[in-house]
């Protein structure tokens, strides 16, 4: 797992963004959960139309009740976002009641998926913070 540095130039946030663990958002399905452990808070994020980024998220101070929100990606800090994306290292970037909401650095992503058999959900660890 790659452990973000503090402080970077343009040409190595490219670089680095290819060795990031995570997930796109267009790759998964409604109904999908992203379960996701910040430095600060822990999220669930239940996926209504991943392509568009609408979510029900619930965690951190700001989603203590299940919300609508739109997921926007994830951002190094400041105004870069990967759009559609929520990477491990990075922080996570909302949209809710017209305000712009980013948690704390992403330490932990597991995708869990509905599924139709009689199993039940399963399960998929995406990416870790080694510490």
């Amino acid at each position: 797992m790659y452990t973000m540095p503090k402080y970077l130039a343009l040409d190595e946030v490219t670089e680095i963004s290819d060795e990031l663990e995570g997930v796109m958002l267009e790759t998964l399905r409604p109904c999908d959960t992203i379960h996701v452990r910040t430095r600060n808070s822990d999220y669930e994020v239940f996926l209504l139309d991943p392509e568009a980024g609408r979510a029900l998220v619930k965690g951190g101070k700001y989603f203590a009740e299940p919300m609508e929100a739109t997921v926007s990606g994830s951002t190094f800090g400041g105004g870069m976002l990967k759009m559609g994306w929520l990477g491990v290292g990075l922080r996570m970037e909302f949209c809710a009641n017209g305000k712009r909401i980013a948690t704390s650095p992403v330490r932990e992503l597991r995708v869990e998926h509905e599924s139709l058999s009689k199993k039940g959900m399963n399960l998929i660890l995406v990416g870790q913070l080694k510490s």
